[in-house]
């Protein structure tokens, strides 16, 4: 399996980002997926997980800006983010993790990230 994100860029305050990860590889529902984020000096934090049901559960700085989606077939996600701030302004990662009757703690798959900033 092999993640590849896309969509990130510069834009301001208040802008939107579509991010799309790409899966190469049979994922089904294997994994659960997830987006983490690193900004420059922090360590790197989760911003969605989706298990295999399609349930995803948020950051609470995500604050209903952003939304995660499944495509199908299961070869891509995507994450919607609205009302941007500085703040989000970090490379995002996509991330599988393992389903063994719940999402594994840790992601087994990382994507190689894609940079947003956000400027106010």
């Amino acid at each position: 399996v092999k993640l590849t994100e896309s969509g990130g860029g510069s834009v301001q305050t208040g802008g939107s980002l579509r991010l799309s990860c790409g899966v190469s590889g049979y994922i089904g529902r294997r994994y659960c997926m997830a987006w983490f984020r690193q900004a420059p000096g922090k360590e790197r934090e989760e911003v969605v997980r989706m298990d295999i049901y399609d349930v995803a559960r948020y950051a609470d700085f995500v604050a209903e800006r952003f939304t995660f989606s499944r495509a199908s077939p299961e070869n891509a996600f995507y994450l919607q983010m609205n009302g941007l701030k500085p703040e989000d302004t970090a490379s995002y990662y996509c991330a599988a993790l393992e389903y063994l009757g719940y999402c594994h703690s840790t992601p087994d798959v990382w994507g190689q990230g894609t940079q947003v900033t956000v400027s106010s």
